[in-house]
């Protein structure tokens, strides 16, 4: 029999719901785990074996009572930026270096009320703003598979322990691709949630205010929609959560191939000539390849973006929200905050209200547009990352596909998605150089089973 954390999340639960393993079984593995692997890598910044002991035994002692707890004993780790009641939860800044959070995120309420132990957190970068994963208060994460790279950001101590098999569950956050990007060079299933689905109405005060959503980590996509149908919920105080009811159960779906009759898009640069390394391309362009030899109509086309989408918008719109929310620490403590996020700060301060109503405007015609290619089409596949991996003392790589590539040359795939509010995910497409590389599937909002549907499909076929 595999390792226990070999095991998928929901095998975990269904042993220890049988009896056949109890919840500090369980722990007792993945604290060694930790304990041995953690140290070289730097996922976990922190990690109370103690406090996972008493979860894990507060689990078997409600199952004993004769509670039903789906996730029973199912560690699952948590970003920096999401409150645990109780714990230290810093954002990867000095600024919160004191703060212990006052209760637990939604999310984490959730999981805890389902039986799952909170195993520990997760590194990354500063307000989750950096698309590598480091920062001045616990230093940089380091990919499992080569300590001299970066497993991607923000939510690189995320994928890096579930990776490496620390946890069988991650909780990030995604606000343009801080998930999926991650997730892609780890070889994980990474979900944006549609925008509202999975509540998060108290916590930090978000600097991509109104994009940024709870993301999903697993191992294979039947565990990542097993995750999704446990948190997708309503709550009022949310103001992004849909005001109808929605049909949002994915896992059963997973388990059988899409419709031969789905319109399926392939869309290798997403229509704006976006930098891609050719053997990154042509991994990804083989799992859409696969789909066509088994019987699926993929066609390549783009959505008509325009030209909003070549200069990132979204930058301004972080830029804008981490000044409003700490320009005054800055002009106290600018020692205590990452260099990269100083000059984000700044350049929030040098914009103003037309900007911004700018980058809102373009929002709504790139959201438009959008909904407009989903009449036509009912999944849009693209790349997730255009390379692989880079040294983790970088920002990003100098270079892709030969072309300059800027420090968001990496993360151009990703974004977009946010500013709509519709689900994407990435799922695993191979290996480029030894590392891996992801197949992003979009779908319209509140399609999240469709494109948990299409992501259990690649893998199969790539088994």
């Amino acid at each position: 029999m595999s390792a226990l954390h070999e095991w998928t999340a929901r095998e975990c639960a269904d042993c220890v719901n049988q009896g056949a393993l109890r919840a500090l079984d369980v722990a007792r593995h993945f604290i060694e785990r930790v304990q041995a692997v953690n140290p070289s890598i730097n996922a976990l910044v922190q990690f109370d074996p103690a406090d996972v002991l008493r979860q894990a035994a507060q689990a078997d002692e409600r199952l004993a009572r004769g509670e039903c707890l789906p996730m029973a004993g199912v560690p699952v780790t948590i970003k920096d930026n999401l409150w645990v009641a109780g714990r230290t939860i810093t954002q990867g800044s000095r600024l919160f270096a004191d703060f212990v959070a006052p209760r637990d995120a939604w999310a984490v309420a959730r999981l805890r009320h389902l039986g799952a132990v909170i195993l520990g957190i997760t590194n990354c970068s500063e307000f989750a703003c950096k698309g590598v994963t480091d920062n001045l208060v616990y230093g940089p994460t380091r990919h499992p598979l080569d300590p001299a790279l970066t497993p991607g950001g923000s939510s690189g101590g995320a994928v890096a322990a579930l990776a490496a098999g620390l946890g069988l569950l991650a909780l990030g956050t995604d606000a343009g691709g801080s998930v999926r990007r991650p997730a892609a060079h780890t070889g994980l299933v990474g979900l944006k949630p549609s925008q509202g689905l999975i509540p998060h109405p108290w916590g930090f005060g978000e600097p991509n205010y109104g994009v940024s959503v709870v993301g999903l980590l697993a191992r294979n996509a039947a565990d990542c929609a097993w995750l999704f149908d446990h948190l997708a919920d309503f709550d009022a105080g949310d103001v992004s959560a849909p005001a109808l009811p929605v049909d949002w159960q994915a896992l059963s779906g997973t388990r059988q191939a899409p419709p031969r009759d789905w319109r399926i898009a392939w869309s290798p640069r997403l229509g704006c000539d976006f930098a891609i390394d050719q053997d990154v391309l042509s991994a990804v362009e083989a799992s859409v390849l696969r789909l066509r030899e088994r019987g699926w109509m993929v066609v390549e086309a783009d959505p008509s973006w325009g030209q909003a989408v070549r200069d990132y918008p979204m930058d301004a719109l972080q830029h804008a929200g981490l000044h409003a929310l700490h320009h005054e620490a800055l002009a106290r403590r600018p020692h205590d905050i990452d260099p990269v996020l100083v000059m984000q700060i700044e350049a929030g301060a040098r914009a103003d209200a037309v900007d911004w109503a700018r980058v809102l405007r373009a929002r709504e015609r790139i959201a438009r547009e959008l909904s407009r290619f989903f009449s036509e089409y009912d999944v849009l596949l693209c790349p997730t990352v255009p390379v692989v991996p880079w040294a983790h003392t970088e920002l990003g790589p100098a270079r892709i596909e030969g072309r300059p590539a800027g420090p968001r040359g990496h993360a151009v795939f990703t974004p977009l998605f946010n500013l709509c509010g519709v689900p994407a995910c990435s799922v695993p497409a191979g290996q480029v150089r030894g590392a891996p590389v992801g197949l992003q599937i979009v779908a319209p909002r509140f399609e999240d089973a469709r494109v948990l549907q299409m992501a259990a499909l690649v893998e199969r076929l790539a088994a």
